[in-house]
């Protein structure tokens, strides 16, 4: 169904076929988000609170987190509440240091002032915390006052600004990755992504990788975007278009949105081995109407056509 693409994704598409051309508009580069420090502080508020509502106890020593975008944010928020070491990875490098350190001066002073969160949308999880909008409960002013000391946050910028320097304290950034060993097997606590598994190509590879780099008792925290991300008209008018056109809209770029349902994702988990200790969906009734569906989407359940949002907590 040609009518539910929208023009431009479509056009930007066609463009990657045409490299000489293509290198003269560029592509607004994902992950922008998490240049704010509010959005990351958000972010980790979020999934550490979910995390602690479903048995997670405890600092994480090691923080993977996948397709980080801009910044080092939500990385840099697990550091300042006390983890030791954090990697990125992601498919193409966005970031600098000069971002980073910038990002990192704003979290320590919202960490130092207990800002209120103010993100309310979902999951919903504002109340879940104190009168003031924080995590007091996770985050206590003895976590927080070891954590946000003069001399870790001095470690902090270092492993910033000098990597090959960092010791106790680490914030590592590879991309891209495609290799599972780009991270030794069984060594982090907790991985954490934030609308990212939705662009992944090779889901089970991934979901095969994220459970070698967790350690036996680690912990995982994903939420999922299925909304068009602007390609269509209807946030899931994608189960609309032919293959053919879905394919003229993808054009050569190694990532858009993988199209893949909740189910998937849940089979893909459970497969890898991992546990799963909660899901829930965000489902609404203003997408698309069966009947307007793609022959190789007719057969979706009604959970699936229907659910725009997957979080997932998951252990090894």
């Amino acid at each position: 169904m040609v009518g539910e693409l929208r023009l431009g994704p479509v056009a930007r598409g066609l463009l990657t076929y045409f490299p000489a051309i293509n290198d003269l508009v560029p592509e607004k580069a994902a992950g922008g988000a998490t240049t704010s420090a509010t959005y990351c502080y958000g972010v980790w508020l979020k999934h550490l609170t979910m995390l602690h509502e479903h048995g997670f106890r405890g600092t994480p020593a090691t923080i993977a987190e996948l397709g980080p975008g801009d910044s080092m944010g939500v990385g840099l928020c697990g550091l300042l509440s006390g983890a030791d070491h954090y990697v990125g990875l992601d498919v193409i490098a966005h970031t600098n240091t000069a971002r980073n350190l910038k990002v990192l001066d704003e979290l320590a002073l919202k960490f130092r002032d207990r800002t209120p969160n103010v993100d309310k949308g979902w999951p919903y999880f504002h109340t879940l915390l104190d009168e003031r909008a924080f995590p007091r409960h996770v985050l206590t002013n003895e976590r927080l006052d070891a954590s946000l000391s003069p001399g870790r946050i001095a470690s902090i910028r270092q492993a910033i600004a000098s990597p090959s320097l960092a010791r106790d304290i680490t914030a590592e950034y590879k991309a891209p990755w495609f290799d599972p060993r780009i991270v030794e097997a069984d060594t982090v606590d907790l991985i954490v992504s934030q609308s990212v598994l939705e662009h992944v190509v090779d889901l089970p590879a991934t979901y095969q990788a994220l459970y070698q780099w967790l350690k036996p008792g680690g912990w995982m925290s994903h939420q999922v975007d299925f909304k068009c991300h602007g390609l269509t008209k209807s946030w899931n008018g994608y189960r609309a278009c032919s293959e053919g056109m879905w394919a003229l809209a993808l054009g050569k770029r190694p990532f858009m949105i993988n199209r893949q349902p909740p189910s998937v994702h849940l089979r893909l988990l459970r497969e890898a081995g991992f546990e799963l200790v909660h899901h829930e969906k965000f489902l609404r009734q203003d997408g698309i109407r069966r009947e307007a569906l793609a022959p190789m989407w007719a057969d979706i359940s009604e959970d699936d056509l229907n659910c725009s949002g997957l979080y997932v907590i998951a252990t090894k």
